[in-house]
């Protein structure tokens, strides 16, 4: 088959189960022969070491295998960590005693269940699409080689477990921190449940409560997903419920993660931005933080005031990351890159979008804020939210979408440059983004392309009660022109 159908950005995704099967076992072992082909090139190394995990899918353990075969063909030494995390298996890369060429991580994320992937790591980072395509360049023409390379079993799981442990620990001078607390993880039946046993319950916290940890690659309880608001319904009883002084959600292959403080206050989306970035600008005074388009007015203001920056791109997590690399490199300090769907990459961590880092860092925090009785939610007590939110997802029916989409975008602007209550933002980097003052709706709009997929991803948000149909009636004066767009979302909100 054509592999580039299976490229997402810089992932390799698709169906793995039931009809339509297209990320094949022959898929998969062919990709891996590639990346090992790759690395010996990229590297030096004859026989390059490369870990591989899965998540709870159930077309994980055949994929793997696949993998493997792929990696013992082209001469590669091969760990398998069986069941892990994504960002684990990328810390098999930079962790003394394993020091991996690269690594694989079989996930597909959120997803449904009949899908999965490839995620690719050297120790430079997780691979860009450039990368990807020349993967699949490889992969097209490969050819088995001496069936030389080696496999060894590991459980890395602990390790990594152990290096955030032992972070927390050096954090709050503590053997076990978090005795007399109470606080629990919903896995979602993916990787994360891990973090119940080897990090939480050695630092002494009472985990009663915790669950959907079994891996489970049906997902039968809910989506693993913190923007999905069934998943984070769940959460919220089950800390009401236990009366946890803090509960923890991961995503199936744990590098996002949401939050939940003592009473239900629900930490994700902006509230979770916000709170990371406000334990990190006491660390790092006037720090810039790199975020995806659709963040609120509100966090913008919330980040200046505790003395940052913000800075709006685009979204995408790789982007974010990439942003926040070069702003760096740039002489800009920019300590961390986050989106609002839970992706966040610290600069303290190789700028590795870690779930589990992420909540370790909050952790960290929660235990010094309790001594005082505070808690997380204290610390963005002053973050203005939106009154309105809305999201609108408009599928295009066309097949060049892209160039559809882009020249809708177009349009759009030059609307907005001639409309006198529009006030395009300077600053934005995605689409196109437009302000409304107090006379107009007091909020914005932000329409982009999705990156791939045919659709338009429509954000409105609003600072009063009933501007965000104010908002949104204006932009669909502009929208209705467009006959291969389907405005039925909008349509049925505004009751036309």
């Amino acid at each position: 088959m054509d592999y580039r159908k299976l490229q997402n950005g810089s992932d390799i995704r698709g169906i793995a189960l039931g009809e339509g099967t297209s990320l094949t076992a022959q898929a998969a072992r062919d990709l891996s022969l590639a990346f090992a082909s790759w690395l010996k090139q990229k590297t030096g190394a004859q026989k390059p070491k490369i870990a591989i995990g899965t998540d709870s899918r159930v077309t994980g353990p055949d994929l793997k295998k696949a993998c493997i075969e792929g990696f013992v063909s082209a001469g590669a030494d091969v760990v398998d960590c069986g069941m892990a995390s994504t960002p684990a298996m990328f810390m098999t890369t930079v962790t003394d005693g394993f020091l991996c060429d690269g690594s694989v991580m079989v996930t597909a994320s959120h997803l449904p269940a009949n899908r999965n992937g490839l995620k690719f790591f050297t120790r430079q980072g997780g691979l860009e699409k450039e990368d990807i395509a020349e993967l699949i360049r490889i992969a097209d023409t490969a050819k088995d080689g001496d069936n030389s390379g080696s496999v060894t079993q590991a459980d890395f799981m602990s390790v990594y477990a152990k290096i955030l442990a032992d972070k927390i620990r050096d954090a709050t001078g503590k053997d076990k921190p978090f005795a007399g607390f109470k606080i629990i993880v919903d896995a979602g039946n993916g990787a994360g449940g891990f973090y119940v046993d080897k990090v939480l319950k050695p630092l002494g916290a009472d985990t009663d409560g915790s669950q959907f940890l079994e891996p489970d690659g049906t997902f039968p309880n809910h989506v693993p997903n913190p923007e999905d608001q069934k998943a984070m319904d769940s959460i919220v009883g089950a800390v009401k419920k236990t009366n946890a002084d803090f509960g923890l959600i991961f995503d199936t292959d744990v590098d996002r993660a949401g939050a939940v403080d003592k009473g239900g206050s629900v930490l994700n989306k902006n509230r979770l931005i916000a709170a990371i970035s406000a334990i990190l600008l006491k660390e790092f005074p006037g720090t810039t933080i790199v975020t995806d388009s659709i963040t609120s007015s509100g966090l913008a203001q919330f980040i200046k005031a505790h003395g940052g920056a913000h800075h709006r791109f685009k979204r995408g997590y790789k982007n974010v990351i990439n942003e926040s690399i070069r702003l760096n490199e740039s002489g800009t300090d920019s300590q961390l890159a986050i989106e609002t769907s839970g992706h966040a990459a610290l600069k303290e961590n190789y700028f590795l979008d870690d779930g589990a880092y992420l909540v370790t860092r909050l952790l960290i925090e929660l235990a010094k804020l309790k001594k005082d009785g505070h808690s997380i939610s204290d610390l963005i007590a002053d973050l203005k939210e939106p009154v309105e939110s809305e999201e609108f997802r408009l599928n295009i029916g066309e097949e060049d979408f892209k160039a559809y989409g882009n020249r809708l975008i177009a349009d759009l602007t030059a609307y907005a440059e001639k409309e006198p209550s529009f006030r395009i933002a300077p600053d934005n980097h995605e689409g196109i983004r437009v302000s409304f003052d107090k006379d107009h709706g007091d909020g914005w709009f932000l329409v982009r392309l999705s990156l791939h997929d045919p659709l338009i991803p429509v954000n409105v948000e609003s600072d009063e009660k009933g501007g965000a149909r104010i908002i949104t009636e204006k932009l669909y004066a502009f929208l209705k022109q467009y006959d291969k767009l389907d405005l039925s979302p909008v349509k049925n909100y505004l009751g036309v």
